[in-house]
């Protein structure tokens, strides 16, 4: 019995031992509720597919939150290995020199399996350099595409299984669903900044900033009071002021989706990775999917849209041990099968090629769920259309909320509301780049 339990004490001690030299990664993210537990279940498998390193997800809150949360642990020099940042964090995390270590340098560093090639060009292209080196790890990258309610379009006498294409067709459609009582509003919308001024530009081939829209440096100043920007804010005033359109509100628009589920608005424009959320709440009909409308007499139209969500950044100042660790938690996420189960559970696009091969069979079971893909990837992207990258840029977003609001307030005109988006913005894009010299 003495001998029976002595060897099981060895073996207790052993594990004990195994677990403690397991390295522990911290990782910050700002991912509550569904999204938070899929993560925490995605990190589980990790830890349990090796014996070596232990992954720790820890939820900071919003993305602001969670990106101030790590500038501040660094400063304290108590920084996590990996922190979620928003897209739009990007160039500030860029100019942060010595605070970050480039995915791209530290994946070769370790010797791990990283093929850029791999990535779809429209996510990856977002989060490189000039040079085309990846900076950070795509993990939750969307689109914004078109909702539609197939119900409605059927009373109103429209084809249920055509969304409107065009800008034309989208007044037209919501004029016959308005007149046949159908619903009371054709569309309403989430994010006027994201995706009736980034997207709306890129969609068109647009640019919104000088220096590649900010990919070639602190130097690049805002331009999105172009032509077509200005019809776009015009006709939305316009239809706005017709009843056609219903503003949703600032940031995201959260009062949008209620409008849509309640079936008061036929159509709504939002993130891809919105699905979930529109299927769980739209109860009493069917939902469609489109590609976002573009004018079509704008040359160029559609070109492609570009990309929302988060990347991981690796945070330096850490034992080299963790780094080695970070490398597989990195091969790990971008498996095919991990991103595939990722993404068709969340919404969020396929980072990789294959892993959008390995969703071919959810994409046939699931119809329009493939539409971000089918329209992110629609041609390759141009610096237009490659996505932004301009410090301060969480503020700029306030601003295009608030002239936008002047705009529908009748305070301003289009022309108005977006030269003050450029002037206000660019006072922003000075002062960091002073910051950044």
């Amino acid at each position: 019995m003495n001998r029976l339990l002595s060897v099981s004490a060895v073996a207790l001690i052993a594990s004990l031992s195994a677990a403690q030299a397991q390295t522990e990664i911290q990782w910050w993210h700002a991912m509550g509720g569904e999204l938070g537990a899929k993560l925490e279940e995605i990190t589980k498998g990790f830890n349990d597919s090796q014996d070596e390193y232990t992954v720790v997800p820890s939820y900071k809150g919003t993305y602001p939150e969670t990106m101030t949360a790590a500038i501040a642990a660094f400063r304290a020099q108590e920084q996590p290995a990996i922190v979620q940042v928003f897209e739009v964090g990007t160039g500030t995390m860029m100019a942060a020199e010595g605070a970050i270590v480039p995915v791209h340098q530290m994946m070769e560093e370790q010797g791990a399996a990283f093929d850029p090639a791999g990535f779809l060009p429209a996510v990856v292209g977002y989060y490189t350099d000039t040079e085309g080196n990846m900076l950070s790890m795509p993990f939750n990258s969307s689109t914004p595409i078109l909702y539609y309610n197939k119900t409605v379009f059927e009373k109103a006498g429209l084809d249920p299984e055509t969304p409107p294409k065009t800008w034309a067709e989208m007044e037209e459609f919501s004029n016959k669903i308005i007149e046949s009582g159908a619903a009371s509003c054709g569309f309403t919308t989430g994010w006027i900044s994201w995706i009736h001024t980034e997207n709306l530009s890129a969609w068109h081939n647009q640019p919104i900033g000088t220096e590649q829209n900010g990919f070639g440096g602190t130097a690049a100043r805002l331009t999105l009071n172009g032509p077509v920007q200005v019809k776009h804010w015009e006709n939305l005033k316009r239809l706005s002021d017709e009843g056609i359109f219903k503003y949703g509100g600032p940031v995201g628009g959260d009062n949008a989706p209620p409008m849509f589920y309640s079936q008061e608005c036929a159509m709504i424009m939002n993130s891809s990775a919105s699905r979930a959320g529109v299927i769980a709440n739209a109860t009493d009909f069917e939902v469609g999917y489109g590609m976002l409308p573009y004018y079509d007499d704008v040359e160029g139209a559609p070109q492609n849209s570009i990309i929302g969500g988060a990347t991981l950044w690796v945070l330096s100042g850490r034992p080299d041990q963790e780094y080695a660790g970070v490398a597989k938690f990195f091969e790990y996420l971008s498996s095919p099968e991990v991103q595939a189960d990722w993404a068709s559970f969340s919404g969020y696009l396929p980072i990789t090629q294959a892993a959008a091969d390995e969703m071919a069979g959810f994409y046939a079971e699931n119809p329009g769920a493939d539409t971000g893909i089918k329209q992110i990837t629609l041609n390759e992207p141009t610096e237009n259309s490659k996505g932004l990258r301009f410090g301060n840029y969480v503020q700029i977003r306030g601003i295009i909320d608030e002239e936008f609001e002047q705009l529908l307030s009748g305070s301003k005109d289009a022309q108005g509301a977006l030269d003050a988006v450029v002037e206000r913005g660019n006072a922003l894009l000075e002062e960091f780049e002073a910051q950044s010299q």
